[in-house]
């Protein structure tokens, strides 16, 4: 459940995204809603697409890393018989194909090679740089991008629905799909995949992110909840964040003294990223262990 932050509070804030906003602009009210200019997000949400996105505010920006490269889970819908050079709807149709021959069959037949670790080639309109630019500004400015492909994790991707239509006369189908996938997995790019493999072409029309690592729509808030909420906006504290999100260690009133000071402790044999605790369950850093010593990768209560 979530933890009530008063206000002015650093920490998460879990937000149900609304279409037709960038993930710059929810920053941006979240910033005069919370009254503060330090506030991040954890993971880019194309304009298009709806759901999770977990905003930091104070010292939680400093978890967001750790946010972004957690597993994400989507609803998606994807038509196939157009390509667009966006490979989603809001970008010009510079492909059509009848789709009339595609079967739910084939499709759910076409998702297996998309599944599990791919090698994946980013949609042209994204925002990776290239010599110092974004793609998506190289596009728009006219020249022809190709970018490396990338190794990812698709852990689910199931065919939910699938329906026939017609678009300016030519046959068309909608598949609606659910994905789990690793950080840094374009469903763009799946759509643009799965159209491929079919031979009809395919673009993403619609798309939802229902959760990322262990954030969920069930506690999300949407911009006119925040709006009546501010300014406590946060409804999860830094410790209760970090709490929820790593592993934990307890540490003693010497241990608390070095480690807010940046200084290394004993190791204690947890793997991975873990938090560090006080008496009272205040965190004090994410530490990881390396070189037989506890250090901290980020040091979250002041000294």
């Amino acid at each position: 459940m979530p933890v009530n932050a008063p206000a002015g509070a650093d920490g998460l804030i879990v937000v149900d995204k609304p279409g037709g906003m960038t993930s710059h602009d929810v920053v941006a009210r979240v910033r005069r809603l919370a009254r503060t200019r330090r506030v991040g997000h954890g993971g880019t949400l194309d304009p298009m697409a709806t759901g999770v996105l977990v905003i930091g505010v104070g010292r939680a920006t400093r978890l967001l890393t750790y946010v972004i490269g957690a597993g994400k889970s989507y609803t998606a819908t994807i038509r196939l018989g157009q390509s667009t050079v966006t490979d989603d709807a809001e970008g010009e149709v510079v492909g059509t194909a009848d789709a009339a021959g595609v079967t739910e069959e084939a499709v759910r037949s076409a998702v297996l090679p998309l599944t599990g670790e791919i090698d994946q080639v980013p949609s042209a309109v994204s925002a990776i740089k290239i010599d110092g630019q974004r793609a998506y500004k190289r596009v728009r400015d006219g020249e022809t991008v190709e970018l490396a492909a990338r190794r990812v994790t698709v852990l689910r991707f199931d065919v939910l629905g699938f329906r026939r239509g017609t678009i300016g006369g030519g046959a068309v189908v909608e598949v609606d799909v659910a994905v789990d996938c690793s950080s840094g997995t374009y469903i763009r790019a799946l759509a643009r995949d799965l159209g491929a493999a079919l031979g009809v072409g395919g673009h993403l029309t619609a798309l939802r992110r229902t959760a990322v690592g262990g954030f969920t729509l069930a506690e999300a808030a949407t911009l006119p909840v925040l709006e009546e909420r501010a300014p406590e906006v946060v409804n999860l504290t830094v410790d209760a964040a970090a709490r929820r999100f790593f592993p934990e260690r307890a540490a003693s009133a010497d241990e608390v003294k070095v480690l807010s000071h940046g200084g290394p402790l004993d190791p204690a044999g947890i793997s991975g990223p873990y938090a560090v605790v006080d008496s009272t369950g205040r965190v004090i850093a994410i530490v990881s262990e390396r070189d037989g010593r506890a250090r901290a990768e980020i040091v979250l209560a002041p000294a």
